[in-house]
């Protein structure tokens, strides 16, 4: 169990610092599906996402970026559990950050990020608990479109927010490289993948991955579980899964995507602001399906 827990906590962290630092959308639009496989139990989550880079001066490489992000959790538990489960069957996350980044030199790009994120089942008006601060610097090597023979980048840097139960920074490590005028890789938290353009106009991809998914959200009513002195403050989910996706770009910056997949390793629960467990509603592997639409530069 301790050995799961530690992978959880750190998972957890890695996903919530890496997926906007990492990402190189200008808008998203999301839906996912997760129907448990040894239960009546289902999680949809629908997502919207937008980022707005604001030029500082002109052929400086100094940009703003503006970010809103809203995730709605829909969770319903079909299975008994020894608590009322309308209390947790919507999660909200809000988040809102600014960013800065600049050139340093002709090879890299720093950036640094601040925000603020409220993620809550919001039974009520908002509350401190609802809210985690959050900050993130890294460095850029890109090289994607340079005239390399294979394009490569590089993306490192750290990552902290303040989710109960992680009090320090986490890493960041990213590198995607193009082997192949149609094959790409790339190496990292919380996505690894090798993709496959299946024609010279790269329209049409196929994507073999492994990552990560997850969400937190306080429980502004705590609950009790009889029988168990853990007081379940949130709700967590944390998964690492496999699967195919594929990809079709309408242009060079517009696409649909679509992936499935099974998870390897689940976990579901209700806990304290401690990591501690005061039920697990989930743990079974299961399968996962994800679609949506993104504009991307």
């Amino acid at each position: 169990m301790m050995k799961l827990r530690l992978l959880s906590m750190v998972c957890f962290g890695l996903l919530f610092g890496t997926a906007v630092s990492q990402t190189t959308d200008l808008a998203r639009i999301e839906y996912l599906h997760i129907p448990f496989s040894n239960s009546n139990n289902s999680i949809d989550r629908y997502r919207a996402l937008v980022q707005a880079p604001i030029p500082l001066q002109v052929g400086s490489g100094q940009f703003l970026v503006i970010g809103l992000e809203y995730r709605n959790h829909q969770i319903n538990i079909g299975e008994p559990v020894p608590f009322d489960p309308n209390v947790v069957k919507s999660i909200q996350n809000m988040e809102a950050y600014l960013g800065y980044t600049f050139k340093l030199n002709e090879d890299w790009r720093l950036g640094f990020k601040g925000g603020i994120r409220i993620a809550s089942n919001l039974e009520h008006k908002i509350m401190s608990d609802d809210i985690i601060y959050l900050a993130a610097a890294y460095a850029i090597l890109d090289k994607k479109n340079d005239k390399e023979e294979k394009p490569y980048r590089w993306i490192i840097g750290l990552n902290y927010s303040t989710t109960p139960g992680r009090s320090y920074p986490l890493p960041l490590i990213n590198y995607y490289r193009e082997f192949h005028p149609q094959w790409t890789y790339t190496l990292g938290v919380p996505k690894t993948n090798i993709r496959h353009y299946i024609n010279t106009s790269k329209k049409d991809a196929f994507q073999a991955f492994v990552t990560l998914d997850n969400f937190f959200g306080n429980i502004q009513d705590n609950i009790v579980i009889q029988g168990n002195p853990v007081v379940a403050e949130n709700i967590s989910m944390t998964n690492v899964l496999t699967g195919i996706g594929y990809e079709h770009y309408f242009t060079e910056h517009l696409l649909l995507y679509v992936y499935g997949a099974h998870t390897i390793y689940n976990e579901f629960r209700l806990r304290d602001n401690n990591r501690e467990t005061a039920y697990i509603i989930d743990d079974a592997n299961s399968f996962y399906l994800r679609t949506g639409l993104k504009f991307k530069f």
